[in-house]
């Protein structure tokens, strides 16, 4: 029962996902000559020369991508990837039933990479792509020495730049704002805007320091057993997980109490009710 809706909750929030980046495209984007990366752009493009609806291109060009997808990444990824892609591609014809929302590039610029952005998170956030480019990206990290962001970062930059022949290279530079947009937008509905930090601190003063981390931010802290590479002499460093607004504060506390202490902060993914308790183990 639980498995059931939890299926459930996944496919409504890649539905979700797939209605919002369709109101951001043909709401947003697409009537200013504004694309994103991807397939989407280039079906963006086929679409505006061809006068074929984007729906199709989306969905057709997005098939071979998903058929690697189910043989790379397995049968659950496809299934749940072949829902968003359709739901975005049928999506995209209702949308135009939409009035467009401005006419203000720059407007549309910022609030459609939101809008895409936070469609597209979702997506992601609930296993599915709408985007074959990741698929490819993914396959090809492990031919080249290239990683997965930086393949897909090179396709998005080079369909950006064809853009700029089809619809103006002003456009291409407000296409190339909204893809950063997007991506930073992804990002932060995926991990969340609680995103987890580790830090490493050393210093001489780490007793009182994990007392002060434990009473002002009511985190668990954790002794490692060091040595010096240099003097040889030993010391304990501080091991501590807080979220990412908690990092000022910390910092701030780390300085007040000693400012020679050496601090390195970290994103981590991490659980556990361990995490908010107060208490200090040796290791």
């Amino acid at each position: 029962m639980k498995k059931k809706r939890s299926v459930y909750f996944r496919l409504f929030f890649m539905l979700m996902g797939s209605a919002l980046a369709s109101i951001a495209l043909e709401c947003l984007l697409i009537p200013n000559h504004i694309i994103d990366g991807g397939i989407v752009g280039i079906s963006i493009m086929l679409s505006h020369i061809s006068h074929i609806p984007l729906g199709i291109f989306t969905f057709l060009l997005n098939i071979p991508f998903l058929i690697i997808g189910y043989r790379r990444m397995g049968k659950t990824f496809a299934l749940s990837t072949l829902f968003a892609i359709t739901t975005l591609s049928i999506g995209l014809n209702f949308a135009k039933l939409i009035p467009v929302i401005t006419h203000d590039v720059l407007l549309a610029t910022v609030f459609g990479g939101i809008c895409m952005g936070v469609g597209c998170g979702l997506i992601l956030r609930n296993g599915a792509s709408t985007d074959g480019m990741d698929v490819l990206a993914v396959i090809l990290d492990k031919k080249t020495s290239f990683s997965v962001g930086e393949i897909i970062m090179f396709f998005n930059l080079f369909i950006l730049g064809i853009s700029g022949l089809v619809f103006g290279f002003d456009k291409a530079a407000y296409s190339l704002i909204t893809y950063f947009i997007v991506f930073k937008v992804i990002d932060i509905v995926v991990q969340g805007l609680d995103e987890t930090k580790s830090v490493l601190i050393i210093s001489d003063k780490y007793e009182l320091l994990s007392t002060a981390l434990q009473t002002t931010l009511g985190r668990s802290v954790t002794l490692l057993e060091g040595k010096g590479g240099y003097s040889q002499n030993p010391t304990n460093i501080i091991y501590v997980i807080i979220s990412r607004l908690e990092t000022s504060k910390l910092k701030n506390l780390v300085k007040e109490i000693d400012k020679n202490a050496l601090m390195i902060v970290g994103s981590v993914e991490a659980s556990g009710k361990a995490l908010n308790k107060k208490w200090v183990t040796n290791q």
